[in-house]
This record gives structure tokens, sequence and C-alpha cells, in this order.
């Protein structure tokens, strides 16, 4: 809330905030500037990618903020609102799970406020903050609030030094947070991964469709390997044309006593969000397919291609030191050399798909648990199968066993299924036991296969959601990065709200993108069939796996006749589209 006194400390201040994977909002002014302003006339990109969201000059504007926090307990917490005891919930659930604090910046005039440094305005905000359990810290020296009640610990602490404001914040809202110390000349965050690099602020790029790029991790022998080499076999981006373009291959070599060939891909998955994390680095894709951009101010700090290499190093020794003791980055940049390391990456793909495309859920008797979400969602469980996979979409049961191998403690817990109770609906004794226990009490039974009859919760972080359709007979799924309208009168972020929290939804389920496509989507209702619309983006992101299993169940027809957004927007149009083609769903057995 305010600004700084110069631009070069509100960019120091974000910079600090975005190492520390803070999300931070802007509001106020001070003097008739604000911290947004500050940031912008710095070229800083602001939006919900990068942690830095913008609110406006007013100070009324942090009631945005507060009604983030208010909405994330009704998404991951489940607490509806409606009255007096619904509120106070909302406020605790914040103090005790939601980590915030407000940072006052700067000082008001105090000729024009009866001698206080900050408006009646600020004080009332920080009050209504504090309300919520969230502490503020001010540079400035206001009056200070230090025994506990509301809050955790202090409530308004003062008079700090701006290079001391954030450390100090975290210790008063008794944050744990672990900055990563890498030897690399940019900032280091999560914070920045959501930063786009454009062409113009670009000074060299790799793959995408432009040159050959893959990403590949591969377990080795001990002695094959020697921790933390960097090899560099081609140019470096000291020695290409600003705006240029480079082949990028990314191999990184691990061995440990405890690490197996079924950790590659977990591990492998994590490259994107260690690069991107980088400040003034792009990374979308993987496998074979990554795009990377490289921008001007990266490389005028110093940044070059060992510094991608110490990334991998670090981050894998800091996140996997119990199974990896070596890692060894190669890179290559050479059109001629990389082109067969290429196809040997492929191949390894290729054999990685086909171990859990054959796998299917009559084939184990153990599923895995997945409660990572449970921080915010405290009633959410995740069951994974080998034919469904999480609804955040990163986690396949593949993973989970790995992930339980390397942290037998950790999120993922193997489920034995149990007694078959219905194997339509996809229940299971040992799974609604487990189910029972992990939410603690909060569910009695799951059923994996069905929308309609006791369905997986979720947590708010799925890819999609499954709707059904009553006019239609048929369900629809909306993907998160659609933002329009949709044939149920709701966009995805209304229905996230709805359907998140750990509470059970018949009628709507959260998704991951692969299950769209499984033997086991809402099969206990028909599956596929009964698929009658998604936006075009997701229809075309997925054409590939659609089109196979729809020549699977023998009616390839299908695909043109799933409507998108360009087909009809509200219930009266998919109709009127289902009825003309010809869809299946109009003739099946009722779903209400």
């Amino acid at each position: 809330v305010g600004a700084l006194p110069t631009v070069e400390e509100a960019v120091e201040l974000a910079r600090s905030l975005q190492e520390r994977n803070i999300l931070v909002f802007m509001a106020s002014h001070t003097g008739g500037v604000s911290m947004a302003e500050q940031l912008a006339e710095a070229g800083i990109e602001m939006n919900w990618d990068t942690f830095l969201v913008p609110y406006g000059k007013d100070t009324s504007a942090a009631v945005h903020a507060l009604n983030f926090a208010a909405r994330a307990a009704m998404t991951f917490g489940g607490i509806k609102p409606g009255d007096l005891e619904a509120a106070r919930k909302i406020l605790l659930y914040n103090k005790e799970r939601v980590y915030a604090f407000v940072l006052a910046l700067g000082a008001d005039l105090p000729s024009q406020n009866g001698g206080q440094l900050l408006t009646d305005e600020k004080y009332a905000t920080a009050a209504g903050a504090i309300n919520f359990g969230f502490p503020v810290i001010a540079d400035v020296p206001i009056p200070q609030i230090l025994p506990r009640g509301i809050c955790t610990y202090e409530h308004v602490v003062s008079g700090i030094p701006r290079d001391k404001l954030v450390p100090k914040a975290i210790e008063v809202r008794g944050l744990k947070i672990k900055v990563s110390e890498i030897p690399i000349p940019v900032p280091y965050g999560a914070g920045f991964e959501g930063e786009r690099v454009r062409k113009e602020q670009m000074h060299v790029q790799f793959g995408g469709k432009y040159t050959d790029s893959f990403e590949l991790l591969r377990g080795r022998p001990m002695s094959e390997v020697e921790d933390g080499k960097i090899s560099l076999i081609g140019p470096d981006i000291d020695q290409v044309e600003e705006g240029g373009a480079l082949p990028l291959g990314v191999i990184v070599e691990v061995a440990g006593r405890r690490f197996k060939e079924d950790f590659e891909p977990v591990l492998e998955r994590r490259i994107h969000e260690y690069v991107s994390w980088a400040n003034g680095v792009f990374h979308m894709g993987q496998r074979a397919i990554p795009w990377i951009r490289i921008s001007k101010e990266a490389f005028q700090k110093g940044f070059r291609l060992k510094h991608y290499g110490e990334i991998l190093v670090h981050k894998f020794h800091e996140d996997f030191g119990g199974i990896v003791d070596k890692v060894q980055v190669t890179l290559i940049t050479d059109p001629q050399v990389i082109k067969e390391p290429l196809e040997e990456a492929k191949k390894v793909y290729r054999k990685r798909d086909e171990r859990i495309a054959g796998l299917k859920d009559e084939d184990v008797d153990t599923f895995y648990s997945c409660v990572l979400c449970q921080s915010y969602a405290p009633t959410h469980v995740c069951v994974v199968t080998p034919q469904r996979l999480g609804l955040c979409g990163a986690y396949t049961w593949l993973d989970c066993a790995a992930s339980f191998e390397m942290d037998p403690h950790g999120p993922n817990q193997p489920i034995k299924k149990g007694d078959t109770i219905d194997p339509v609906l996809g229940q299971w004794r040992g799974v609604n036991e487990y189910v029972r226990r992990a939410s603690d009490g909060n569910l009695e039974r799951v059923s994996m296969y069905s929308i309609m009859q006791d369905p997986q919760t979720s947590c708010g972080c799925f890819e999609c959601i499954v709707a059904v359709l009553p006019e239609t007979n048929g369900v629809m799924i909306v993907s998160r990065e659609y933002t329009g309208d949709t044939p149920i009168g709701m966009p995805f972020s209304t229905m996230a709200g709805q359907i998140g929290g750990g509470v059970q939804t018949p009628g709507f389920l959260g998704i991951g993108k692969l299950y769209i496509t499984s033997e086991k989507f809402i099969s206990a209702e028909g599956g596929i069939r009964r698929l009658v619309w998604m936006p075009k983006e997701l229809k075309e992101e997925i054409a590939d796996r659609l089109k196979a299993r729809l020549e699977e169940i023998g009616a390839p027809e299908l695909l043109d006749k799933i409507a998108t957004e360009e087909d009809a927007l509200t219930s009266e149009e998919l109709l009127e589209f289902l009825e003309r083609v010809g869809h299946p769903a109009l003739g099946m057995e009722s779903l209400i």
C-alpha cells in the first residue's frame, strides 16, 4: 500500500518479494505516485504470472486483495458465506492458512492529515487487514501494536529500514521460506516464472518453430557422472547476433545409489520450472518441443549458457538430494551435433509413453493418493490411478509411485484397492477407507469413474472442469485457459469457485487434460460419447489423442459433432447444433 521514494527502491522491493515466491497486490499511492507506476516506469512486467498485481491508485483498491483472501477461504476451505459465523470462519481460515501481510510504504503529508503520517483511510484499511490476521509492516514510524491477539504475533511494526522490510514481514507473519542461492547474475524465484520475453526484448531464442531442441534426464552409474560438470558443445549466446536463434539440446545426467529409471520423467519435468524461475529467461514446453528465450537484459547482466547448467545442477541437488548424489549437464547448440542425440531422446520418450499407455486400473492392486493441496483444501483427496491422473495434470500413477519411493512420508501414499464394491462406478473398500481417513471423516466414499454419484472432490488446481448439461444429456469441458462464455451460463472462474474446496459436487468434476481421452473418463455414464462441447483451443490441443480415442470406440465421426464456442455459446444454440449433427448423447440414457 503506497509507494517508495525512488523507482530503484521500488524495483528492489518487488524483486525481493518475487525471489521469495510471494504474490504482491499493489494499491493506493504516496504523494500521488503508486508503486505500480514506479515499476511501469522501470519496464517491469506486472500480471498474475509474475506475482505483481496492480489494483489501482485508490487506497480502497486494497479491498480487492482482501476479497482474494476471502475467496481463498471459500474456494479452498469450502466455507459457504452468508452469516456472521461464516464470516468468522473466513477470517480464522486466513489467519491460520493464508500467510499474507501488509507493507505500508511512505508517508502522506502530515500538514494535510492533522499531523498524522498516514491518512485515516490508510489506517482503516490496515485495521481491516489486521482482522484477517495480516500484520502491517511500515517503513515510517507510525504507532506500533506489538502484543499478540488477532494476529499470530505482532499487529503493527513500524520504522523498518526499506531494505529490511521483506525479511521483517516474513518474521512477523511466521512464514517459512527457503530462498535458492544459485551463482547466476540474475534474480531467481517462482515470481519470475510467468514472465514473457517478447521478440523486441529477446537476445536469443532456442527451439519452438525456429530450431531443434530437446530436454532429457537420464540416470547413470556413479563412475560416469562428474558432479557439477557443465559442458557446452557449440557456440554460447555471446557468439550469436542479437535476435538470433540457436538449437539447444539439454542432457542432464544424474547418479545416486537410490536413483531409479522410474524417477527420470519426474525429475525431467522439473526442468521447465527451474529454468523459468530465472529473471529474463522464458521457457515453454518439454521433451522435444521446448522453446526458450533469453532477454537482452539478462544477457547484459552476464547470463550465459553455463548459468543455465548451474541452475539445473543446484536445483536437482536442492530438491532431490535424497536420491541424487551427482549431477552433470551437457548443452548442445551445434546444429549438426544435436541431430543424433535428439533422435535418441525421442526413442526414450516413446518407451516411457508405452509403459503408462498399456497400464490399466485392473492391472494393479494399488492406487496412490495426492494431498499436496490440503494446505488450502483440508478435505480434498486426489486418488490417482493408471487411467486417471491427478486433476492438476502434473501427477500420473507412475509419478506418484516414484514420488512415494523418493519420499515415503510425502504427499503421495499407496492406497490398497481392497474388495471391489462397484466396478462400474469405480468404488473399492480400501479406497473409501483411505478417503474417509484422509479427509478427516468429511468424505464417506468416492467413485473413480462417475460424475454423478460420489464424484472425486476438487481443490481448485484442476486443469479442466467437466459439467453436466441436462438439456443436452451430455457434458461440456472447459479448460482454465478459456475465459469466455460457456453453454452452462458460467465461465471457468465461477464454476471453479463453486466446486473447489474439497466438496463432492455431483454433475461437476475437476480433471487433468490427459483424463479426457482415458478409457475411464466418466465411464459410468457412458464415457467420451457424452462429450458435447469444449473450447476450440482445448479441442485442437488434444486433437491427436481425441481422434485416436474415438477411433478406438468406433466413432471417428464424433470429432466433428463436438461443438466449440464457434458453434454454440448457449444451451439453446448447443441443443440446436447437436440435433443438426445427430450427436449420440441425445439418444443415450438420461443423466439426471
